[in-house]
């Protein structure tokens, strides 16, 4: 099955929730949608699954509108970020409501049900209420209960954003292996890139209810389209800074002036942004990196990793360091880039130089 949203627009009491959406989505892919809470995501599943319906535009499978065509009469499974499950049902007989209102038989309701449980690791637990089951049962409970159906839409909201840490990282790893084999078009919303970057598939960059980027996951990573890709699609965001471009060197006044690095050779004079990841910023120097001098904001210990949060020429900019460091407020705090690893984006928050992969 194909899903395709043509020209889309959404708004409800004046505010516009989604903005002239034209999107394709192919069975037997894994789509990741991408943004800050209220960029859209859900109200773009509501309108995928017949929900909702857009005020201007169309939703069509294989070719057919069905943007007017209710969620009952549509072949779709939900996930919900809550573990949505019946509570006076055992964990077989919510796999099985589906399957039972469809009025499959008995028997091959019991093969799908325990052929699901299986797939999820819980097919010991099927006797058991959810009220017996951790977090992370209950929600590998409603996903059985919503792919037990082999519905040709499968919606993923958030599902695994109430679990704990190392939940999360079992299921997130499962995922794309659950969808390898099934022809079914996959859709899963999330506001963490790491999250997108693990699911691989395609992503669709959503920022204020627009589509500012749609492609191979890594590709969108690797070539963010605009300046606010970059802030989206990463975190801790991409440092940013304006920059000159003349003369065959880049410079900031009064901070760095340089040899346009080999990305940057074929960029015509004039004003641009320079973007460069806090995990390509440096505590240490060495001859391929250019120094300047920021002013520590604060330092966030996450783990193995210290995040340095400067102020850099008027700019917050964060360093992302291996271990843990001890810096302060105040404090004087040499950075060190490599122009190599730099991003630069033009007047129009156009992608027009990148690194070398």
């Amino acid at each position: 099955m194909s899903l395709v949203l043509e020209g889309v627009n959404r708004t409800v009491g004046g505010e516009a929730h989604l903005r002239d959406v034209n999107l394709t989505f192919q069975r037997g892919e894994f789509n990741v949608l991408l943004g800050l809470t209220e960029a859209g995501k859900t109200t773009m599943m509501r309108i995928m699954a017949g929900l909702d319906h857009p005020n201007t535009g169309r939703v069509l499978e294989d070719g057919h509108e069905v943007t007017k065509v209710p969620v009952r009469k549509r072949s779709v499974g939900m996930v919900y970020q809550q573990f949505i499950n019946y509570p006076s049902l055992s964990v077989y007989d919510n796999i099985a409501s589906p399957l039972k209102l469809a009025g499959l038989s008995a028997a091959e309701i019991d093969r799908r049900v325990r052929t699901e449980a299986e797939r999820l690791g819980i097919d010991h637990l099927i006797d058991r209420l959810p009220s017996e089951l951790s977090g992370g049962q209950q929600q590998r409970c409603a996903m059985a209960r919503a792919l037990v159906r082999d519905a040709k839409l499968v919606l993923l909201d958030e599902p695994l954003v109430n679990l704990d840490y190392k939940l999360r990282e079992g299921l997130r790893s499962e995922l794309r292996n659950l969808f390898a084999d099934r022809d079914t078009v996959v859709v899963y919303a999330t506001t963490e890139p790491e999250e997108a970057l693990v699911l691989g598939g395609k992503t669709t960059v959503l920022h204020e209810g627009r589509v500012i980027q749609h492609g191979v996951t890594a590709e969108c990573y690797r070539h963010p389209a605009s300046t606010t890709v970059t802030q989206v699609f990463a975190d801790p965001p991409m440092n940013l800074m304006p920059i000159q471009v003349d003369d065959g060197r880049v410079k900031v006044e009064g901070l760095f002036d340089q040899p346009l690095p080999g990305q940057m050779k074929d960029l015509v004079p004039g004003r641009y942004t320079m973007g460069v990841r806090p995990h390509h910023l440096y505590a240490t120097p060495n001859d391929d990196r250019i120094t300047m001098q920021g002013e520590v904001e604060v330092a966030e210990v996450a783990g193995s990793v210290t995040y340095v949060h400067l102020a850099v020429n008027g700019h917050d900019w964060v360093v992302e360091e291996r271990g843990v460091h001890v810096v302060h407020p105040g404090e004087r705090f040499d950075v060190h880039a490599d122009l190599n690893r730099a991003y630069v984006f033009d007047s129009a928050d156009q992608l027009v130089a990148a690194p070398q992969q």
